[in-house]
């Protein structure tokens, strides 16, 4: 493990950041990414000056402007987002090929093997860094550490516009006083069950044994007991491929039956079906699958193997998610989980050369 060199890119407020830098009016203003509050619209992201009135992204869009007025809410503008996210992979690719994409402005890079900048992966994080704010005008923070757990939290560790670096001798310690509620996996649940065992960070919980975490929480026991000691061997992974396509529509005023819900389902099967175009020929569609938000926001999938890929297969999975609430909805969801057949001719390949 110590032999690895991760490096962590992370774009600073990328939606906002490519809005101010093409309009520079914006400068100096609390500016968010998201949809109108009038259309139940949420903030996809937002820059620094709103994030100090509480904005934050997911948030509603009608209660980030309760909570700072003069918020300029943008309309997204997702071909320029994507554009963007082409040309920083464009020059990560130039460093390394084993690239795990997380988002359109979030990539791990394994830079192992990368003889660039004498072999540093510092340097390469710095000339990273360097060349998309020259050529794009946009920062990123980088994170470098011996491990994907680590390199991600390195490059939040100085935001905005930073670079942290954890080197394998430095691990231990770095770990040791390391909060747990910082550890891939441990959310708000966790975190809390956690502190009523008296465990605040990484040295109290190494106190504990892998068969003490196990009972406590099952198999995210083991998981937790190899983070406290830094471990993590989860490969880049820079051939990860899509398992399904979907569209969502949140809607004005909620939905209030069952009727107004399947009248709404032709629009999404065209938009579903303009989706499924875009994809390559290697993937083929498999089970369809409905997803209902209710008004109170909890949600239900359905989905259903071998069924159709027709309105009257989407009607039936539709009524059976709206029957496990049988509440207004205020979102609805179509799509259709994939099956790859690049990944299974290669598993053949394998079976036929062994």
């Amino acid at each position: 493990m110590s032999s690895r060199k991760i490096i962590h890119i992370d774009a600073d407020c990328f939606y906002a950041a490519i809005e101010l830098r093409d309009d520079p009016r914006l400068q100096g203003r609390a500016v968010a990414v998201g949809g109108a509050a009038d259309r139940r619209g949420v903030i996809a992201t937002c820059n620094y000056e709103a994030r100090s009135w509480g904005v934050h992204s997911a948030m509603p869009t009608a209660r980030a402007l309760k909570l700072c007025p003069d918020l300029v809410v943008i309309k997204p503008r997702m071909d320029t987002y994507k554009a963007a996210s082409k040309q920083i992979h464009n020059i990560l690719h130039d460093y390394t090929d084993c690239i795990e994409p997380l988002s359109l402005d979030e990539a791990f890079l394994d830079v192992s093997a990368c003889e660039m900048c004498s072999g540093s992966a510092t340097l390469m994080a710095k000339e990273i860094r360097s060349r998309i704010w020259q050529e794009l005008r946009l920062v990123v923070s980088a994170g470098v550490a011996p491990n994907k757990f680590l390199a991600k939290i390195a490059s939040d560790w100085r935001k905005p516009n930073g670079l942290f670096v954890i080197t394998p001798d430095q691990l231990d310690d770095f770990v040791l006083a390391l909060p747990v509620k910082k550890l891939h996996g441990v959310g708000k649940v966790t975190a809390a069950k956690l502190a009523r065992m008296g465990i605040n960070d990484c040295a109290q919980l190494r106190e504990h044994s892998l068969l003490a975490l196990s009972k406590a929480f099952g198999s995210f026991g083991e998981r937790l007991w190899s983070l406290a000691r830094g471990i993590d061997d989860r490969p880049v992974q820079p051939d990860s491929r899509r398992q399904s396509v979907s569209v969502e529509r949140t809607f004005e005023q909620d939905l209030p039956d069952l009727a107004a819900c399947q009248a709404q389902l032709p629009n999404l099967l065209e938009d579903l079906a303009q989706r499924q175009a875009r994809l390559d020929g290697s993937y083929q569609p498999d089970k369809p699958f409905v997803k209902v938000k209710f008004h109170d926001f909890s949600q239900t999938t359905v989905e259903q193997a071998g069924a159709a890929l027709d309105l009257d297969s989407y009607r039936l999975l539709l009524s059976a998610a709206f029957m496990r609430g049988n509440k207004p909805v205020r979102l609805l969801g179509v799509g259709v989980r994939l099956f790859d057949r690049q990944q299974q001719d290669a598993v053949q390949l394998e079976l036929f050369t062994q």
